[in-house]
């Protein structure tokens, strides 16, 4: 396939799937198994990365209004009622210091396991299946707004996030949304705080893996220097393409989820996650 189209094609599955809770990490696993892409190659896992750096920097843009109104309210908030504990911003970086120092202690498990398509498919079918049953059970709803949400709540979803880091497959959407769901916060409010806490944890991830890359401290990495002109208009594809798509896709994930839910997601992944494990015990019966 053109290498151009095949930027295209990527950067579409990453925007599609980074922010709804199908987990973007299994999606592109597949994609790129399918497309017989090396996962050992250093430009390509140099390129996903930078293609999710697309993705991830869609929200910014997206949420503008929305951050500018935060910051300008902190600490005490649109109400007058929050403090620098309970500000939404400071909630945020509670949720992704939680997150973000286990998974950096565990960075060689979470390496280890996303060469594992036993592991994503059973991720998507378990997290397709706890999905299913947070969303139709109708938690009794205690916040209906990400501004009202608490300290408790932000500290849950933190630690709850970390389940996605540790075995790629289960989303990080998916689980930020389903314990916020638990915590008895509303189908609208998970979603927004999930966009929220996928800023500085999706930035910090992504520049961590690019800097490593970039300076050597990966397998096979590759530098600046090597990249001649046709990379680096593959790499401004994905990016773009990626950029749009999840524009695109978290303007249209917001309307849904505020008159369906999320049960058709449940579904997807549970699907999913069956023909991933299907084909991998087809691969493992190779000799």
């Amino acid at each position: 396939m053109n290498q151009y189209l095949l930027s295209a094609l990527l950067g579409v599955v990453e925007g599609l799937t980074e922010f709804l809770p199908v987990s973007s990490t299994a999606h592109l696993r597949i994609a790129e198994a399918l497309l017989h892409i090396s996962l050992s190659d250093g430009y390509w896992k140099m390129y996903t990365i930078v293609i999710q750096l697309g993705a991830v920097l869609c929200l910014p843009v997206y949420f503008a209004p929305r951050i500018a109104k935060f910051v300008s309210t902190f600490p005490a908030g649109e109400r007058g009622d929050r403090s620098p504990l309970t500000h939404p911003l400071s909630l945020t970086i509670f949720a992704f210091v939680i997150t973000a120092v286990p998974a950096f202690l565990l960075t060689k498990v979470i390496g280890k396991n996303l060469e594992s398509l036993e592991i994503m498919g059973s991720s998507l079918l378990i997290g397709g299946v706890a999905m299913w049953i947070v969303d139709r059970a109708g938690a009794r709803i205690r916040t209906e707004r990400m501004d009202d949400m608490s300290l408790p709540q932000a500290v849950w979803i933190g630690a709850c996030q970390i389940l996605s880091a540790v075995f790629p497959g289960t989303s990080r959407s998916m689980s930020t949304i389903a314990a916020g769901q638990l915590a008895g916060m509303s189908r609208t409010s998970a979603l927004e705080f999930s966009f929220f806490l996928s800023i500085p944890t999706m930035f910090v991830a992504t520049a961590y893996d690019l800097l490593k890359s970039l300076r050597g401290q990966d397998a096979n990495p590759i530098g600046v220097a090597n990249i001649d002109g046709h990379g680096w208009v593959v790499l401004g594809i994905g990016f773009v393409v990626s950029f749009i798509v999840a524009y695109g896709s978290v303007a249209w994930f917001m309307a849904y989820v505020r008159k369906r839910g999320f049960w058709p997601f449940a579904v997807y992944r549970i699907v999913l996650g069956t023909l991933v494990l299907l084909f991998a015990s087809t691969l493992t019966g190779q000799p």
